[in-house]
């Protein structure tokens, strides 16, 4: 049995990696991520998931074990993704500006037919941002590959006040949710 990340961010590779996972190949999804109208944040993150699985698992061996996951960041009924311009990061961030919002992870496990999916959601609250702060963390580049456009756990932890919830769903893997799922496959991540 493999493990393959259906995923291509560093941040999830080193959750893994911090969970046990020491052996694991990397496989990104390549396809349009797309769902239906209507969807609330977690259903939208939980059918992400669950097709990027779905693509991986297409080119996998039946016993190989894919882990799969989305993030989205909602604030006033809007799901807020990774920004596409530096123009919409700024403008993501002074919406979060001083407000809280809700980080949402689905996160999708399978091996061959049999699927899981979860979902964790995570409050967080940001100070409130000048227009000096925001276009100088825009600067930084850390923002464009974010949902949201923030990274908590580099130098967007300068704009988190507090956060409720697991620290490792605003990252943008679950840890604790993902090590429960496992179970379910007979993978203990204490005993790898």
């Amino acid at each position: 049995m493999n493990v393959i990340l259906a995923s291509q961010s560093p941040r999830r590779r080193q959750l893994l990696e911090q969970m046990g996972f020491t052996n694991f190949k990397v496989c990104p999804a390549k396809g349009e991520e797309t769902a239906g109208p209507g969807l609330t944040p977690a259903q939208l993150v939980e059918a992400l998931s669950r097709q990027k699985a779905a693509e991986v698992a297409a080119g996998a061996a039946e016993d190989d074990l894919v882990i799969a996951a989305d993030t989205v960041v909602s604030i006033d009924g809007r799901v807020l993704g990774k920004p596409h311009s530096t123009q919409q990061a700024a403008q993501m961030l002074a919406d979060l500006s001083g407000r809280e919002h809700t980080v949402y992870t689905g996160v999708t496990v399978r091996r061959g037919d049999q699927i899981l999916t979860r979902h964790e959601a995570t409050q967080v609250r940001f100070r409130p941002l000048t227009e000096e702060e925001i276009a100088a963390y825009v600067a930084t580049g850390e923002p464009m590959d974010k949902a949201g456009a923030y990274g908590i756990q580099g130098r967007g932890a300068l704009l988190a006040r507090g956060i409720d919830g697991d620290y490792f769903n605003v990252v943008g893997l679950p840890v604790c949710l993902l090590g429960q799922m496992l179970l379910r496959f007979g993978v203990d991540p204490l005993l790898i």
